[in-house]
C-alpha cells in the first residue's frame, strides 16, 4: 500500500545529497510536513540511524509510524529505546530513542560507531539531553567522516544551529495545514468545552498545565451532560505506555483528550477538529541559591501557542479556542532546560565521555557557576573527585537511569525492592499514596505497600533493582535506619534543622527557611532530609514571599550528621572588656553545637586593638602621650596602641608605655618624668599640657623647704604649681615659688593657720 504523500517527500532527495556533501543539515519544517517520519527511514538506507525524540511516548508512536508507513517490524527495521523500556535487534536500522540514551551511548562510545547519522528531532524544545547529546555527538561528527547529523524542528534559529555545525546547509519545508480559526474565551474550561462540543468533529485535544490540572479536569468533565459517552482520556509523561498510547488511537468518532505539552510537538492525535489551550505548562526550575526545586505554572510561549493551535489543522480545518485575552501578549520562546535546571546529571555524562565540564562545547553555554556547582554535589555524593574524575561510585551511578542522587540512594540502601520501589516513585514524578500517621520517614511509608504503587512504578521499580544487583550486592531487607541513612546519602545538602520543639518551621542548609508540609508524618524529628523541598506560590501584592514548603522529609539522627565546617569566633565582652572565643560546629548553614574555645591571641589582639583605637585615649593614655611630645619623641597612640594590643586578651591588658622603646623609655624619664619629689619626700604629679607647659598640684606643707619652682626638661620650663590647703583646696596659682614664699606666704600663712591650728606654720618656709 503506498503512503500518503507529505509535503517532506519531494525535499528527501536533496536533503540526502545535502547531507552526502556537508555531513550535516538543519531542517526546519512546519508541522504537518512529515519530517519525522519521512526523513529518518530515507537516511537508514546509507547507514544505521539514530533518531532523538524528547519524550517517551512519541518514540513508540514514531516508530510504529514509520512500521505501518513502510511495512516494516516493529523491533527489527525499526525499534525505540526509552527509558525501562526497549524493543530493538541487530537488525534495526532505524533506532527511535530519548535524549538520555543517546549520551548513554555516546559515553560508551564516544564516535557512535554503530550509527551513520543521529538524527535530533524536535530541537526546539532544547531539552537538557538534547543539548547535551547535539555537542557529544559533534565531536563524533568531526572525527568520523563518514557521520552525519541532522537537527529538525519547526521552530528554531536555524542560522544559528547551522553555524554550530560549520554553516552548514538548511533546508526550510513548508507544512500541510488546514485553516485554523482562532478564537478567545476567557470562561472556564468545562463551560467552553460544553458549548463546543455538540458542533466538535473528531477529537478535542485540550491541553492543561500538568498532571493533576488533568485529573481535576476529567472530574469536572465526567458530569457534564453535554458530554455524556463521549471518552475523556488523559495524556501525560507520568501515565504507563498502554494509558499514552491509548490516547492516540481513533477509539470512537468523538473523544477528548486532555494533554499536557507532550501533545504540543510530534505526537499526532488523529482527526482533531477543535483544540482548546489553557495556555499554561508546568515548567521545572532550580534555585542553586536555596538549593530548591519548583514545578511552577507559567505561561506558555508564543510559539508554543503556535503548535498547540496548529493541532487542528493537520486533517481538516480546525479551531482553536484560547483561554486567554486577545490582548495578551506572550513571550517568543521559552527558557531551554540547561538555564533552568540542576546539572548534576549532565556533568556525571560529560565526565564519563571523558569530557572537562567548564570547557565542553555547549550549543548554548549554562548559567555561571551551574556546572561547578553540579560538580560540588557529585563530589558530595562521592561520585567525583576533587581533581574532577569519576570515582568507582561515579561510573556506577551513571550506568543507572537515574539522577545522580536517586542512584546514590539506591545503591546505598544495597539496591534492595524497598529502596528501588522508592527511587521509582520519584524519578517517575508520581504523587504519593496517601499516609496516615506519624512516620520516620515519608517516603519509606509510601513504599512499603508495593500494591499501593501504580502498576508503571513497580514495574520500573523492579527493572532498577535488576540494574543495582548488577553493581552492588543486593539486600532484599533494609532496616528503618540504614533506609534514613541512605535518603541522607543522595540528599546530603538538603539536610534541615527544626527551629523550635513542635513547630513546623525550618532552616535548610542553604540557610534558607522553609514550612514542612501537612502531609508529612515526621512530626516530631529535630534534623531531617527534606526530600521534596518546592518554592511556595508567589507572594501577594505587597506581602514577603512565603517559605518554601518540605513534602518528603526524612527523619535522622544527628551523630549522623558530620560538620562540613567549624569555626572559632571571637568577640570582644562589652561588660567585661575581655575576649570571648566561641567554637561552632556547621552543617552548610545550619549550627550544629556551640562551645566555648581557647582565644587566638593574635585573633583576640586584633579586636582589643581594634575596640581600644575605638573608644580613644585614656587619661592615662593622654598623659603619656603629653609626655612623649613634651620630651620630643616621635610616637602617636595608633602605633602604640598597635603595638601594646599585640595577642592582648582584655582592653585592661593594653598598656601604652610597655610599648615604648628602651631608648624611649629613658628619654621619656630623662626629660619628661612623670613626677617630681617634694621636701617632704612625696611624689608629686606633673602634668604636661599641650600648649608645652607643665603642671603640678602639691598640699602647702610638701613644699616647705623647696626654695624655688621645679624645672623640667632640656629647656628647663618652670612647673607651675597650686599650691593647696591641708584641705586641699586650691590657694595659689604660682609659676615664681620664691616670690610667693615672699610676698604671698606671710598672709596666706595667717589665714591657714586660723583655719588649720592643729598644722606647723613655720615662718620660716625654708624650715621643715
Amino acid at each position: 500500500m503506498p503512503m500518503e504523500p507529505l509535503p517532506i517527500d519531494a525535499h528527501v532527495p536533496r536533503m540526502v545529497g545535502l547531507l552526502a556533501e556537508h555531513r550535516a543539515l538543519v531542517v526546519t519544517a512546519a508541522p504537518g510536513a512529515g519530517k519525522t517520519t519521512r526523513v529518518p527511514p530515507a537516511l537508514a538506507a546509507r547507514a544505521p540511524v539514530l533518531l532523538l525524540q524528547p519524550r517517551r511516548v512519541a518514540a513508540r508512536a514514531i516508530a510504529r509510524r514509520v512500521a505501518s508507513e513502510r511495512g516494516w517490524t516493529v523491533g527489527r527495521e525499526v525499534g525505540w529505546h526509552v527509558r525501562f523500556d526497549r524493543q530493538f535487534s541487530a537488525d534495526t536500522r532505524l533506532l527511535v530513542a530519548t535524549e538520555g540514551i543517546l549520551t548513554a551511548r555516546l559515553q560508551d562510545d564516544p564516535l557512535l560507531a554503530a550509527f551513520g547519522t543521529v538524527v535530533l528531532d524536535e530541537f526546539h524544545e532544547r531539552r537538557i539531553h538534547t543539548d547535551l547529546g547535539l555537542a557529544m555527538a559533534r565531536e563524533a561528527w568531526r572525527a568520523r567522516p563518514d557521520f552525519q547529523i541532522v537537527i529538525m524542528s519547526a521552530t528554531i534559529d536555524a542560522a544559528r544551529v547551522a553555524a554550530f555545525l560549520g554553516g552548514c546547509p538548511v533546508v526550510e519545508v513548508e507544512g500541510r495545514t488546514f485553516p485554523v480559526e482562532v478564537r478567545y474565551d476567557r470562561a472556564p474550561l468545562d463551560r467552553v468545552l460544553a458549548g463546543a462540543m455538540p458542533a466538535a468533529d473528531g477529537a478535542v485535544l485540550c491541553f492543561l498545565a500538568g498532571a493533576p490540572e488533568i485529573r481535576r479536569a476529567a472530574e469536572t468533565l465526567a458530569g457534564l451532560p453535554a458530554l455524556a459517552g463521549v471518552p475523556i482520556l488523559p495524556l501525560h509523561g507520568g501515565l504507563d505506555a498502554d494509558a499514552q498510547d491509548a490516547a492516540l488511537e481513533p477509539s470512537a468518532p468523538r473523544r477528548i483528550i486532555l494533554a499536557t505539552n507532550i501533545a504540543e510537538t510530534t505526537l499526532t492525535v488523529p482527526d482533531v477538529s477543535l483544540v482548546i489551550d489553557t495556555g499554561l505548562e508546568k515548567v521545572a526550575r532550580y534555585d542553586p541559591d536555596r538549593l530548591i526545586d519548583s514545578l511552577e505554572t507559567e505561561r506558555i510561549s508564543a510559539a508554543s501557542a503556535g503548535q498547540r493551535a496548529g493541532r487542528a489543522g493537520r486533517s481538516r480545518p480546525g479551531m482553536a479556542i484560547r483561554l486567554w485575552d486577545r490582548r495578551d501578549r506572550l513571550r517568543p520562546h521559552g527558557d531551554p532546560e540547561i538555564a533552568r535546571l540542576d546539572l548534576a546529571s549532565v556533568v556525571l555524562a560529560i565526565l564519563a565521555w571523558g569530557g572537562e565540564p567548564a570547557a565542553f562545547p555547549f550549543f548554548e553555554a549554562p548559567p555561571a557557576g551551574a556546572l561547578a556547582r553540579a560538580e560540588a554535589l557529585l563530589r558530595r555524593l562521592g561520585a567525583a573527585d576533587r581533581d574532577g574524575r569519576l570515582t568507582s561510585l561515579g561510573r556506577d551511578l551513571r550506568r543507572l537511569p537515574l539522577h545522580p542522587r536517586l542512584g546514590r540512594l539506591l545503591l546505598a540502601a544495597g539496591g534492595g525492592p524497598v529502596a528501588a520501589r522508592a527511587c521509582a516513585l520519584l524519578s517517575e514524578r508520581h504523587a504519593l499514596p496517601p499516609r496516615h500517621g506519624a512516620t520516620s520517614c515519608d517516603l519509606l511509608s509510601a513504599v512499603e505497600e508495593e500494591r499501593d504503587l501504580p502498576a508503571s512504578v513497580r514495574r520500573v521499580a523492579g527493572d532498577l533493582a535488576a540494574m543495582a544487583a548488577r553493581l552492588t550486592t543486593a539486600r532484599a531487607a533494609v532496616g528503618d535506619d540504614e533506609f534514613r541513612r541512605a535518603v541522607l546519602a543522595g540528599y546530603p545538602d538538603r539536610v534541615a534543622r527544626r527551629r523550635a520543639l513542635r513547630s513546623d518551621r525550618f532552616v535548610l542548609a542553604s540557610g534558607t527557611g522553609a514550612r514542612l508540609a501537612r502531609e508529612s508524618g515526621v512530626h516530631d524529628a529535630e534534623f531531617i532530609v527534606a526530600v521534596d523541598v518546592t518554592a511556595a506560590a508567589g507572594p501577594a501584592p505587597g506581602r514577603a514571599a512565603a517559605e518554601a514548603l518540605i513534602r518528603l522529609a526524612t527523619s535522622i539522627d544527628r551523630d549522623w550528621l558530620a560538620p562540613t565546617s567549624t569555626d572559632i569566633r571571637h568577640e570582644l565582652d562589652a561588660a567585661t572588656g575581655r575576649v570571648r572565643a566561641e567554637r561552632t560546629d556547621r552543617y552548610d548553614e545550619i549550627v550544629l553545637a556551640r562551645q566555648p574555645a581557647p582565644c587566638d591571641p593574635d585573633e583576640a589582639g586584633r579586636l582589643v586593638t581594634d575596640a581600644y583605637l575605638g573608644r580613644g585615649p585614656t587619661d592615662r593614655d593622654a598623659r603619656l602621650l603629653a609626655r612623649a611630645r613634651f620630651a620630643g619623641l616621635d610616637v602617636s597612640f595608633e602605633a602604640l596602641v598597635r603595638a601594646a594590643g599585640r595577642r592582648a586578651l582584655a582592653l585592661d591588658d593594653v598598656k601604652l608605655e610597655r610599648a615604648l622603646t628602651r631608648a624611649a623609655e629613658q628619654q621619656l624619664a630623662r626629660d619628661a618624668p612623670p613626677a617630681f619629689r617634694a621636701p617632704s619626700g612625696r611624689q608629686v604629679a606633673l602634668e604636661y599640657r599641650d600648649d608645652g607647659g607643665v603642671a603640678a598640684s602639691a598640699k602647702l606643707q610638701d613644699l616647705f623647704g623647696l626654695a624655688d619652682t621645679p624645672r623640667v626638661g632640656p629647656r628647663a620650663v618652670p612647673v607651675t604649681l597650686t599650691i593647696l590647703s591641708p584641705g586641699g583646696q586650691p590657694v595659689q596659682v604660682t609659676g615664681d615659688l620664691a616670690g610667693f614664699w615672699q610676698r604671698a606666704y606671710p598672709g596666706v600663712r595667717a589665714e591657714l593657720a586660723r583655719r588649720y591650728p592643729r598644722h606647723a606654720w613655720p615662718t620660716d618656709p625654708m624650715r621643715r
